[in-house]
């Protein structure tokens, strides 16, 4: 598996738990929010997309802040 693919699904897990944390949180803190289901499917969308803008933007930053070094 190429690193910028491994990197990217690894970002989409991050966005997924992440997710996931909050939404227990508020659970925790006001009732359930939504179900144990629904919460799952909500997550693997969150995590996709993380994943898909991390795919997308990675190397852009990367370049970006390669470029912003050698102008220092």
């Amino acid at each position: 598996m190429h690193s910028r693919r491994k990197s990217a699904l690894l970002w989409g897990l991050v966005g997924a738990m992440a997710f996931l944390a909050v939404l227990q949180g508020y659970t925790l803190a006001r009732g359930p929010l939504l179900s144990i289901t629904r919460a799952v499917l909500v997550a693997t969308v969150v995590g996709g997309m993380t994943a898909l803008v991390a795919y997308g933007l990675e190397h852009r930053i990367a370049e970006w802040t390669a470029k912003r070094a050698e102008e220092r």
